[in-house]
């Protein structure tokens, strides 16, 4: 796309739109990478330096030679990967005004980010996508996340290899008796890593199950777990404590775990004993964080496991319906387990944080039923795509028996 003064004097007189966009300056580098990206994610667009907001001709106050130099090597280097793009200039007599007219690009492996955020136009605003606009824009790039699924920002060099092979050992591998294959077949043959174009990559099983910084990536930043305590009944209260559970996998479950820890206890007098009782049972609790964090659908992007907990009940929400076409009685019942996925459920069962008996639900109920009489339901929405493990919450749980 070849843009001339005469048209981007046009589009001055036009106005700012979805395609076009006024700088005053080029002081502001952060703000014209963030737009060039989010043109770059979409249609293309316009960048125009020296013009104010209202349109009117302020003149860039750099060397017009200096200036070109800073946009062209913005377009190599600002959004991870080369923007194909024009740059301009026109000494209109009241200053110079310089334009980066920006190609739409054809859908590559994924969309274009800077300073490790995803940027799109949602009228004249550049904006960070929300996650359904971001589930959007990497199915437009045909970037479909799955446990198998190459991480192409992250490097080999930031998986854990202690880890993988500690794990190698637990599942009855020599890693000592020589020779021992290479170590980048290693993490081949574990679907830890694969190679794209030419280069050894971390999967996302491998990031989120033996990566040191699993949320260090685009892809990957928000498969964690949010926690939020609120002060009433819906998430329209206040929120009186929240915290995250980051990190690798068992991780997430060990740190949404301890902060559930840190909301306390009940305190109940047997004669002259006190007796603490937790909100739920600990056990009923980490068996839906597990489940939720493993049974996700990683293909929902910007989505994060959801530890809520409401004056009267407890709620973990996972993204994605339930796996393989499982129903909620199915799930009820136990029996045959079925994984969205495999790499990653059985990297926990030789963790032991899960089983594959089939058991978690009629362990929770269980759980439920000695703790306050109730039962955990169980939803699955699958319009919105998502599961929801609910926990009752009752003001006496020994009244129940407990």
């Amino acid at each position: 796309m070849t843009i001339e003064w005469p048209e981007v004097e046009r589009r001055i007189g036009a106005g700012e739109d979805d395609r076009t966009e006024f700088k005053r300056g080029i002081g502001d580098l952060r703000a014209i990478a963030r737009t060039l990206c989010a043109f770059a994610n979409g249609d293309g667009g316009l960048i125009v330096l020296g013009v104010d907001d209202q349109g009117a001709i302020a003149g860039v106050a750099a060397d017009a030679e200096s200036a070109q130099e800073r946009l062209t090597s913005m377009l190599h280097t600002a959004c991870g990967k080369p923007v194909t793009a024009r740059c301009g200039r026109h000494d209109t007599g009241a200053g110079w005004v310089h334009w980066i007219a920006v190609h739409r690009h054809q859908r590559g492996y994924e969309p274009f980010a800077y300073d490790g955020r995803f940027w799109i136009r949602r009228g004249r605003a550049t904006v960070a996508p929300s996650p359904s606009e971001l589930q959007e824009l990497f199915n437009a790039f045909g970037f479909v996340l799955t446990e198998r699924q190459i991480i192409p920002s992250a490097t080999v060099e930031e998986i854990d290899f202690s880890a993988v092979r500690s794990f190698m050992q637990a599942q009855g591998l020599d890693t000592e008796r020589e020779p021992q294959p290479a170590r980048a077949d290693d993490l081949r043959n574990a679907g830890v890593a694969d190679e794209l174009d030419g280069v050894l990559r971390p999967t996302l099983y491998g990031t989120m199950v033996f990566g040191r910084d699993p949320q260090g990536y685009p892809h990957t930043l928000n498969l964690f777990v949010q926690c939020v305590r609120y002060g009433g009944l819906d998430q329209a209260a206040a929120v009186l404590s929240a915290g995250e559970g980051k990190g690798r996998l068992e991780d997430q479950v060990k740190r949404a775990m301890g902060w559930f820890r840190s909301l306390g206890r009940r305190e109940v007098y047997e004669g002259l004993y006190r007796r603490d009782i937790p909100l739920v049972p600990e056990d009923a609790l980490r068996e839906a964080l597990v489940n939720a964090v493993i049974h996700r659908d990683y293909a929902i992007t910007g989505s994060q496991v959801l530890l809520e907990v409401f004056d009267d009940r407890i709620a973990v929400t996972s993204p994605g319906a339930l796996p393989n076409h499982m129903t909620v009685a199915q799930a009820r019942m136990g029996g045959a387990p079925r994984s969205r996925n495999e790499m990653i459920a059985n990297a926990m069962v030789v963790r032991r944080l899960m089983e594959r008996r089939g058991r978690g639900w009629l362990m929770m109920r269980h759980a439920m039923r000695r703790f306050n009489g109730t039962e955990p339901a169980l939803l699955n929405d699958q319009r919105n795509r998502f599961v929801r493990v609910t926990f009752e919450l009752r003001p006496d749980p020994a009244a129940a028996g407990a």
